[in-house]
């Protein structure tokens, strides 16, 4: 039998995956700077396919086929729209906000978790939710109330679209065995074609156009942000409870301001860091709130609980997780 690895390493592990999509946001403002949001992220995709398509290969991992890569490609879809959305929001408002607001897909997907059970969430969940958008407010509020500007609509929206992804991947998967990485690399390359489609004749001008650091952004989004991530998270959640790692897993947007401050120089402000605040506590109680109505009502039917794991960028369940690089 293979010795078990220690609970600290899994959690560490865990923490750096959160740490990386924390930093995404900020390498992913600084990419798109130079070479416009549909070329960067059609090379952050196109990086990523090729290197989870050589991993797959080394794996001999099995294609899906028939109705198992028809939802593989639609979720590719989504996936797309979900990281063009952030990326193009990221292009237009701060790094901090962008990874502080993708976490409220943490507050949206229970919601639609519940109507597609037809179970509805206790009241206590909405006034977490109520409070996650005061924190929205608070955060976009820069010193006095406004409304959000375009890229903090772009990515509350990129939230919403996330929320539907990851319901829709525990319906449409639910009951196959197709191969993780098989699917997830089907995935990552309808992203790469969508979004090379998109980019058309800019892609190969920003490709030989970007600087080494742009390269650097482009490898640390595709191979650490995706793959790497990707795969470490799916080691790592086979080897924990689905709540530990939903809660390390979840520090993402606490990453994601400490980088955004500490690292892109952005200011929060005092109203902003409340709103933070908000936002991250009620994401968390919300979480939380959900699953212990999804426990109590798996009880009262007498059934086993197993559950996905919802947080902004990741959804686990038995048997197709589905990140987003």
């Amino acid at each position: 039998m293979p010795r078990r690895v220690p609970e600290l390493v899994v959690d560490l592990l865990l923490v750096v995956v959160a740490a990386v999509w924390g930093a995404s946001f900020l390498a992913a403002k600084e990419l798109v700077s130079e070479t416009g949001v549909a070329s960067g992220v059609a090379l952050r995709f196109l990086v990523a396919a090729i290197a989870l398509g050589i991993l797959c290969l080394a794996r001999r991992e099995r294609m899906p086929r028939g109705r198992g890569l028809a939802i593989a490609a639609v979720l590719g879809c989504s996936q797309a729209a979900i990281i063009g959305l952030e990326t193009a929001g990221v292009h237009l408002t701060s790094a901090t906000n962008a990874g502080l607001l993708i976490s409220l897909a943490l507050v949206f997907t229970p919601v639609l978790e519940s109507v597609a059970a037809r179970s509805w969430l206790p009241r206590s969940y909405f006034v977490a939710a109520v409070a996650a958008v005061v924190g929205v407010a608070l955060l976009v509020s820069g010193g006095g109330l406004r409304a959000p500007n375009l890229g903090d609509v772009l990515v509350i929206a990129a939230a919403v679209v996330r929320a539907v992804h990851v319901t829709a991947s525990g319906h449409l998967t639910r009951g196959r065995h197709d191969s993780t990485l098989a699917v997830v690399f089907v995935q990552l390359l309808v992203c790469a074609l969508a979004s090379s489609a998109v980019a058309g004749a800019d892609l190969p001008r920003a490709a030989a156009g970007l600087s080494a650091s742009g390269w650097i952004d482009v490898l640390f989004l595709g191979l650490l942000c995706s793959v790497f991530a990707f795969v470490v998270q799916l080691w790592a959640v086979r080897r924990t409870s689905a709540t530990r790692a939903s809660i390390l897993m979840g520090t993402e947007p606490v990453w994601a301001l400490a980088v955004g401050v500490a690292i892109g120089g952005e200011a929060v402000g005092a109203p902003g860091l409340i709103g933070a605040a908000l936002i991250i506590a009620a994401s968390y109680a919300g979480q939380a709130i959900e699953r212990r109505h999804r426990r109590s009502r798996e009880a009262a039917k007498g059934g086993a609980v197993v559950g996905p794991i919802s947080s902004a960028r990741v959804s686990v369940d038995a048997t197709a997780p589905t990140p987003s690089p």
